[in-house]
């Protein structure tokens, strides 16, 4: 097994895989930015170095402090989290040129399925339909582009290539604004993922976002978890999740599940990673995107399972054999995930950083918090808003809702403005109580 580990990351997932690692018997090493030095996962890890200044270019991202820490401090692996460097290639080809494993999968599944349009390609190939669409890149020029469109039908989206988080993404109602959303699109992607390489899909009108927890190992053997329904979104970035979903039945379940393993298969993949789907109202599904790496809602698997994700991540990295069958896997009750952001909900989900003041945390039976805040901490300008995830299990979904209720109530953050109030919004509306709903929810309803 891996005898140090450096963590190229922040924040919560930090904090869990430091846990990981220690139930594991491994050491740690924390990175952190100046403006992080206080923060929790520097004082839980083993030895802890800080890699530059707050913007996280110069620090987070930056390539070569993270492996001057890690060689500094003989790290044998790094563990990239989630967000950051999870998903580049280069990241980890660098990491192996310098004799440390990259925890993740190969640098050629991370670049088949980091390139969306490449995937959309395999995916075909193997079986797995993609969401309708060009599985081209995108020329505005092109003398036949109205013909091809309209042939597929509007509304449309136009997504980055190289996407992800929301970004590169616009909806295509009508031939008059075709062209003016490719070249925005294509704007917002360069800045975002240095390419401004496009492409289209029909735009499905009220889906749901179904996804599926995998496994494998190097040997090729590969197993499904209990889906995911990643429905409830605003602007395409996920708020809740819960598992399983309510709109699955078993068959569908197994039949899902299987497509995801004709994935996983497909992109020669190992460790633990994602595929996601969209699934229409006639129960048709469609591949969407894979993402190579622990996911931020990993968590809802590990309550209804009791199989801990990242120390299996951890383990198949190193190079163990996988002894996990799906049929194997059981759900015990369901379990429910709010992400809890540092943003104003009244200022159209505005970033609020500062200083946390009067903390009140939620417990008790089945509840579960994932965070690295904590009285008098100092939440920086330069991140992510996530500063701590709600996941609550209950017998069945109905005790799920209520514990997460109560939970909600329980959690008290003085000093910045939160999400919190938002999500007992959500577990109060009648259409999330029945559990119809789909990713135009919030548009909708709230």
């Amino acid at each position: 097994m891996f005898k140090k580990i450096l963590i190229a990351n922040r924040g919560e997932i930090a904090v869990r895989v430091i846990r990981a690692c220690r139930e594991l018997g491994i050491k740690t090493v924390a990175v952190y930015s100046e403006v992080d030095r206080d923060s929790i996962h520097t004082k839980l890890a083993d030895e802890s170095v800080c890699i530059g200044p707050g913007p996280a270019v110069e620090s987070y991202l930056s390539i070569p402090n993270l492996i001057s820490a890690a060689t500094i401090t003989g790290a044998d692996a790094i563990h990239p989290g989630y967000g950051f460097l999870a998903e580049s290639t280069y990241f980890a080809d660098v990491c192996e040129s310098c004799n440390m494993k990259f925890i993740g999968p190969s640098k050629e599944a991370i670049q088949k399925m980091g390139d969306k349009i490449q995937a959309r390609k395999i995916m075909e190939k193997a079986g797995v339909p993609p969401v309708p669409g060009i599985t081209e890149k995108l020329n505005p020029e092109d003398p036949n582009l109205y013909k091809i469109v309209k042939k597929l039908g509007y509304p449309v989206m136009i997504k980055a290539a190289a996407g992800g988080g929301g970004k590169g993404i616009r909806i295509v109602p009508s031939e008059e604004v075709l062209k003016t959303a490719i070249a925005t699109a294509q704007v917002e992607a360069k800045a975002s993922f240095g390419s401004d390489d496009v492409y289209l899909e029909k735009f499905l009108e009220s889906p749901r976002h179904i996804e599926f927890q995998i496994a494998a190992d190097k040997k090729g053997n590969a197993c499904y978890f209990p889906e995911r329904d990643c429905s409830i979104q605003r602007r395409y970035q996920k708020l809740l999740e819960e598992s399983p979903s309510p709109g699955i039945d078993k068959d569908l379940r197994k039949k899902m599940g299987r497509a995801a393993l004709k994935a996983v298969r497909a992109a020669k993949y190992s460790t633990v990673g994602t595929v996601e789907f969209l699934l229409d109202k006639k129960e048709h599904f469609y591949f969407l995107e894979m993402n190579t790496r622990i996911q931020v809602e990993h968590t809802i698997t590990e309550v209804i399972t009791g199989i801990d994700l990242v120390k299996l991540q951890i383990k198949l990295a190193f190079g163990e054999e996988l002894k996990l069958d799906s049929d194997d896997i059981k759900i015990c009750g369901h379990a429910i995930e709010c992400r809890i952001n540092a943003e104003d909900i009244n200022k159209d989900f505005m970033p609020s950083p500062g200083r946390i003041t009067d903390l009140r945390l939620p417990g008790g039976p089945g509840v579960r918090l994932d965070t690295h805040i904590y009285d008098g901490y100092n939440i920086p300008t330069f991140y992510d808003s996530l500063i701590a995830k709600i996941v609550v299990s209950g017998d069945d979904r109905a005790e799920a809702i209520v514990r997460m209720s109560r939970a909600l109530r329980e959690f008290s953050i003085g000093g910045v403005q939160t999400t919190i109030l938002l999500y007992e919004k959500i577990l109060k509306n009648e259409n999330f109580i029945e559990g119809e709903y789909y990713n135009d929810f919030i548009v909708k309803h709230l």
